[in-house]
């Protein structure tokens, strides 16, 4: 994985960003290369960069993104969806989020988010390249 501070190219540099707390839609991302992501809040926090989220997803067998799987014959608890409560800019290449289970670890930068973006094109792309 690239170092999130070398130089953004087109496609991993945002033209517009926008963190959607008050609908609680999402964050919408034009990049200069004119594609266009939008990443729900629970997929977000689902992606969540930090060490120990990625020890986790790693240790379940979970692509970032991927929500978390109960254990066989295990009863879903009630949990409030994931949601920021605030969303500050890091510099200029990343985003922080501080959300509703107090978790504020992960840097989400700009290629992490091209690298993860969920639309049909991109997700139809990664695994044409993994495969």
């Amino acid at each position: 994985m690239q170092s999130p501070l070398q130089s953004p190219t087109a496609s991993t540099d945002p033209k517009s960003v926008k963190v959607n707390l008050t609908t609680g839609t999402g964050v919408d991302i034009e990049w200069k290369d004119g594609h266009v992501s939008h990443y729900g809040f629970v997929y977000l926090r689902d992606a969540c960069p930090c060490a120990m989220c990625n020890e986790e997803r790693d240790k379940a067998g979970r692509k970032p993104g991927q929500p978390a799987r109960l254990a066989p014959g295990a009863l879903p608890m009630f949990k409030p969806a994931a949601k920021p409560v605030s969303a500050e800019a890091v510099g200029k290449y990343a985003i922080k989020f501080t959300w509703n289970d107090d978790h504020d670890l992960g840097l989400y930068s700009w290629k992490f988010l091209r690298e993860v973006c969920p639309c049909e094109e991109c997700k139809s792309a990664s695994v044409g390249a993994e495969g």
